[in-house]
């Protein structure tokens, strides 16, 4: 006699951008069922190739779906999406939050404690290549009981999965995230900035990578970004008006936990200065604009 497999659950995907569409394309491959909403159709339209069913509306891609993913661009986009997901979403439904949203996990909680949702806050760590290769870092809060749940979801879109609270409400992941993105910032300044003085004072760019080659400094996002400006290939894992979104989203959380960020004030205002001179749909590292006038 042969054992039945067990089907999986139906996994909605509410936004198919730089990380949603990998996930979305990611889940299906492995033989979830999955429908994908995004606010402009032709840009899920694309994933219909990999079996995932493409809905019109919020509320169609979450009907009857056991999982609800929103990888939206922020806080506000996320509570729209499942404000007008509302109709489709049942009592019990199990709704992940992987988007950086900051303090706006506390709405998103209690919109979820308010219609009867399972809250998982669990934003991701990771740009294009690795949510398409199911890369991504998972930081996830969520109560134990649903953790079985979500967890193949997890294995599928990332390479690990750090559980740092039993209440999603709390938004300990969210918190997390804004420390991480705190450094990120840092470093794809300093790469940026050094690389911006190297052509200023006429040293070669590459002499600068060779000696961080190998040593104490190197890292793979510095090899990445310091590519990225040397090459002029700017295409984008994540761009420079999301970066600048996210450091206003530390500063904001800072500023009333009471903690100065010079250093991160310092990188918004170059992220927006890269993006008024027309680079903010490019990727993050060409924030090494901002050091130049034009």
């Amino acid at each position: 006699m042969v054992e039945s497999v067990p089907s999986q659950p139906t996994v909605a995907v509410l936004g198919t951008g730089i990380i949603g569409a990998p996930v979305a394309r990611n889940l299906a491959r492995a033989g979830f069922p999955v429908r994908a909403w995004n606010r402009t159709r032709a840009k899920a339209e694309a994933l219909a190739a990999d079996g995932v069913q493409v809905a019109d509306t919020p509320a169609e891609a979450v009907a009857g779906a056991a999982i609800v993913l929103t990888v939206l661009k922020d806080g506000p986009a996320v509570l729209d999406a499942v404000k007008a997901a509302a109709p489709g979403l049942a009592e019990g439904t199990v709704w992940v939050q992987l988007s950086t949203v900051g303090d706006a996990v506390d709405e998103l909680a209690a919109f979820a404690g308010g219609h009867g949702l399972v809250f998982v806050d669990a934003p991701v760590q990771g740009t294009r290549q690795p949510a398409e290769q199911g890369q991504l870092i998972v930081m996830a809060a969520g109560v134990p009981a649903v953790r079985n749940t979500v967890q193949p979801v997890f294995d599928t879109i990332g390479k690990r999965t750090l559980w740092v609270a039993e209440d999603g409400g709390t938004g300990a992941a969210s918190r997390l995230k804004l420390v991480l993105n705190t450094w990120v910032v840092a470093l794809t300044h300093g790469v940026g900035e050094a690389l911006a003085l190297a052509k200023g004072l006429g040293v070669d760019p590459r002499h600068f990578v060779d000696v961080v080659t190998g040593g104490p400094m190197d890292n793979g996002y510095f090899q990445g970004k310091s590519a990225a400006v040397l090459n002029g290939d700017y295409t984008t894992a994540f761009s420079v008006d999301n970066a600048e979104k996210d450091a206003r989203l530390v500063l904001d959380a800072a500023r009333r936990a009471g903690v100065r960020m010079d250093t991160v004030e310092a990188g918004r205002a170059r992220f927006a200065r890269a993006s008024e001179l027309g680079h903010g749909d490019k990727d993050m590292a060409a924030g090494y604009f901002a050091s130049f006038d034009k």
